[in-house]
């Protein structure tokens, strides 16, 4: 619920919701781009919006960005996003903004959080390579892959002066705590701080951290960066005074860094040895993380204890001595935690799940329903939670060795240089940390992303040869050679900008102008694939095209590429410049945990829900689902299909839909409801009742069962496996039916039976004194109780007998007569009822005289 203020102000009127005084601000805003609602807080609490220990979180199962407030641990603001539902997006925050990127799309929107009303979006390359940084009122949009960082306006998006251009495949772009924003350029070995400006932004200093072409790691201090060579394992802080003193980690396989680090410790996280370094003042510590079964993502520091989180939803806690404290567990996270310090806060959230959690100074966690609707503003959106997906086995992990020799080494001569590339090295189960290149009487080491190196201040004329081999935590694996090359000044000139195009069957096409090979022909071409924080050789072409086969490189991230032209005498070129930047896409997987089920409660019915497929590059736009030669769309991974006939055994087909077309087909199978069946096993009957048992296949569905009783008496509903029958006659045949019910029809079965007979005892008990202590003695003359007739009256000619007192007689109907008194003989019993009795014949004692078995009661009589 939102609700604006008509006056000229702007101002949100002041309204009382669930108890408490609170703005409410109507930002209903749709934009192009993302669409944004935001609902909630309003203007008028801008200092609430930007003041309190808060982090906006997304949610991708519901579309929806919320501010979590630290302190009371609850969602307080919600945006909605409709366009970005089931997106992975990236969320840049500060006090005063927040800019949401979409991944999947490249849209870029911004929110002024002190009126939350101001919305912008406009498109940018979609893909894993491209982020926006935000502090206070200063933003950026990193391009890693084209080495492009571009301030912008975070009101607006909207370009501030001149972007900054680096070589391509840059990594960092994060702010620290100062405002400047710093990345690193593996290809020269180098960090860069950027200061924002009114006129753009400028250099405000460059430091050699590294080697040339070593894989460089960047985490944002309170001032300055540090940066881990993943090549040597050198750990190296940088701020506005150049680099520090160096600290080399004991690594034995690539480390990574959070985007953030608190200033006195320094969390490196080694996933492949499943082991987390800390570097402070006091040195190098490390503690081991157990094996939850999910692999390790980058650990964060947060008031001296250490937080380390698996992509399985467990986040590993230790203290500031090392001791492991109770583990963190999310249970189903749907994709990686993220993990945020804000405002003396450690904010994890789930995208991909509704929960999230806030730990506070104390280290005491509070578990967020971020779809609570007790929320200021409206209720979240309806999100229909998928199913629980089996727990899946970790896979055994081989056993690692040395890895093997890299692929396809080449070498190409260029102007005193020679410029020597490879593809990967297979790891054989260890990761590889660096290749290691020999040649020209002299070893250089390479970056494990970086595969690719130009050896200069070389002889033109001499011939050269190099050998390459990969290292991981097991060692060094076989070397292989290039080809021999001669460095000369004959070298073409560098092919035109290429063209990238992905394709929707998972290829990139790749085209260049050719290149003029100044008097020599040009032979082959040599194309390398830029990332984010690396570069690869990618193939070679003989023409001006190249297709890089699918799955060669990883889809949905985004990927440059570069030309090199090499003639008939081994010269190379310069590479070209970059291309543009394409997201390799393929048609979807196929969907994961497909369940199919009876609907127990619809007839022809039958339940579907699926988890999401990988989506290989580009968003799911739809769902196919396929069954009994019906078909229907859906964009929910969830639905109910219908009109399948009764009883039928339906085979459903899902299939996951997105710009490349239908992936491949999940298949399960369902029963719809059948009518029920019923099968009467037996009828125990007392006098009165009778419990009728009996079995039902209930055909699936929710069944009601109902007992009738032809000839008198209640019948009952409930159980489908006994229901008793009430208000019967003793002696009397009945038939007992059973019918059964469901959603698909209904079914009945009957079984015939006569009830028990009803007796009674012959009650008379003498007195205590006189007359009274002999009355009910046959030998006394005169009336004296338990005698029986042929008639309803006291007739001594009728007289059938007498039975002395306790005698049991079984009954068989009640007529009316003479009234007989039982006075202290029977509880002064006086009745003009007459009980036909088994004596004799059918005969009759008077009831004064009969007590009738299970309380005496005449309503369980028919009347003669």
């Amino acid at each position: 619920m939102t609700s604006t203020d008509a006056s000229t102000s702007g101002r949100a009127s002041r309204m009382f919701s669930r108890g408490r005084l609170v703005t409410m601000a109507t930002v209903a805003v749709l934009v192009a781009g993302l669409g944004l609602t935001v609902r909630g807080l309003g203007a008028a609490d801008d200092a609430l919006a930007s003041f309190d220990a808060a982090s906006w979180v997304w949610s991708k199962g519901a579309g929806e960005l919320a501010r979590l407030n630290g302190v009371s641990a609850r969602i307080d603001t919600r945006a909605d996003v409709p366009q970005a539902l089931r997106h992975q997006v990236q969320v840049s925050q500060s006090d005063r903004f927040v800019l949401l990127r979409d991944v999947n799309t490249g849209s870029i929107a911004s929110m002024d959080l002190t009126d939350l009303q101001v919305f912008w979006s406009q498109q940018l390359e979609p893909g894993i390579g491209v982020s926006v940084a935000l502090h206070g009122d200063d933003a950026f949009v990193v391009d890693a892959v084209q080495g492009k960082v571009q301030q912008v306006d975070p009101s607006t998006v909207q370009p501030v002066g001149e972007p900054l251009q680096f070589p391509p495949g840059i990594s960092g772009g994060l702010f620290d705590g100062a405002g400047r924003l710093w990345v690193a350029v593996p290809s020269e070995g180098t960090v860069t701080a950027i200061e924002a400006g009114e006129a753009g932004a400028s250099r405000l200093r460059t430091d050699p951290v590294a080697a040339p072409s070593h894989d460089l790691a960047v985490t944002a201090l309170d001032k300055g960066v540090a940066v881990l060579d993943r090549t040597t394992n050198v750990l190296v802080r940088v701020d506005d005074k150049g680099a520090g003193q160096p600290t080399t980690l004991p690594l034995n396989s690539p480390g990574q860094l959070p985007p953030r680090s608190e200033d006195d410790m320094i969390a490196v996280t080694v996933p492949d040895e499943r082991r987390v370094y800390t570097v402070t003042a006091g040195g190098v510590r490390d503690v081991t993380i157990p094996d939850s079964g999910g692999d390790l993502r980058p650990a964060v520091t947060y008031q001296g204890y250490l937080y380390v989180p698996e992509n399985d939803g467990t986040v590993h806690v230790f203290d500031s001595t090392g001791r492991q404290q109770a583990p963190i567990d999310i249970d189903r996270p749907g994709g990686d935690l993220e993990l945020e310090v804000r405002e003396n806060r450690l904010f994890i959230n789930a995208p991909g799940s509704s929960t999230a959690r806030v730990v506070d100074d104390n280290h005491e966690v509070r578990t967020v329903d971020k779809y609570d609707d007790d929320v200021l503003g409206g209720d979240p959106p309806p999100v229909k939670a998928p199913p629980a997906p089996p727990k899946k086995e970790k896979p055994r992990k081989p056993q690692a060795a040395e890895p093997g020799a890299p692929r396809s080494v080449r070498a190409a001569a260029g102007n005193a240089e020679v410029r020597v590339s490879w593809q990967a090295a297979p790891d054989n189960g260890a990761a590889i940390t660096k290749y290691v290149v020999a040649g020209a009487g002299r070893t250089f080491q390479v970056g494990a992303d970086q595969r690719s190196l130009v050896v200069d201040q070389l002889i033109n004329g001499q011939k050269y040869k190099f050998e390459v081999h990969a290292v991981n935590r097991k060692g060094d694996g076989p070397g292989r050679s290039s080809n021999e090359v001669m460095p000369t000044a004959e070298v073409p000139d560098a092919p035109g900008p290429p063209v990238a195009e992905a394709r929707p069957d998972g290829t990139v096409a790749i085209t260049w102008p050719a290149a003029n090979g100044q008097g020599h022909e040009i032979v082959r071409y040599a194309v390398t694939a830029v990332t984010e924080g690396g570069t690869s050789p990618i193939g070679e072409a003989t023409g001006t095209e190249l297709s890089v086969a699918a799955n060669q490189i990883e889809f949905g991230k985004s990927y440059a590429f570069t030309v090199v032209a090499i003639n008939d005498i081994g010269a190379g070129s310069k590479a070209s410049a970059v291309s543009n930047s394409v997201v390799p896409f393929a048609v979807p997987g196929a969907p994961e945990n497909l369940g199919a089920a009876t609907v127990a409660g619809q007839a022809g019915a039958v339940s579907v829900t699926w988890t999401a497929p990988v989506d290989n590059g580009r968003p799911i736009t739809k769902y196919v689902v396929k069954a009994g030669g019906k078909e229907t769309e859906v964009t929910e991974t969830a639905t109910t299909l219908t009109g399948l006939g009764d009883g039928a055994n339906v085979q459903v087909e899902v299939t996951a839909v997105n710009e490349a077309g239908p992936g491949a087909a999940a298949t399960a199978s369902a029963r719809t409801v059948a009518a029920p069946t019923v099968t009467v096993t037996g009828v125990d009957p007392t006098y009165n009742t009778a419990k009728v048992t009996f079995s039902v296949n209930n055909g699936g569905g929710t069944t009601t069962c109902t007992l009738t009783v032809t000839g008198g008496g209640k019948g009952s509903t409930g159980s489908c496996s006994s229901l008793n029958a009430s208000g019967l006659k003793p002696s009397t045949a009945y038939t007992f039916t059973v019918t059964a019910k469901n959603a698909a029809g209904d079914a009945a079965k009957g079984m015939a039976k006569t009830t028990d007979a009803l007796y009674g005892t012959a009650t008379c008990i003498n007195g205590d004194s006189g007359d009274q202590k002999t009355y009910c003695d046959k030998e006394v003359d005169g009336r004296n109780g338990n005698e029986i007739f042929k008639v309803t009256r006291q007739d001594d000619d009728e007289q059938a007998g007498w039975v002395k007192n306790g005698t049991r007689l079984k009954t068989y109907c009640k007529k009316t007569g003479e009234s007989v008194y039982a006075f202290v003989y029977n509880k002064d019993k006086r009745s003009t009822w007459w009980i036909q009795v088994d004596y004799e014949g059918k005969t009759y004692i008077p009831w004064a005289w009969l007590n009738l078995d299970g309380g005496d009661d005449l309503a369980d009589l028919s009347t003669c």
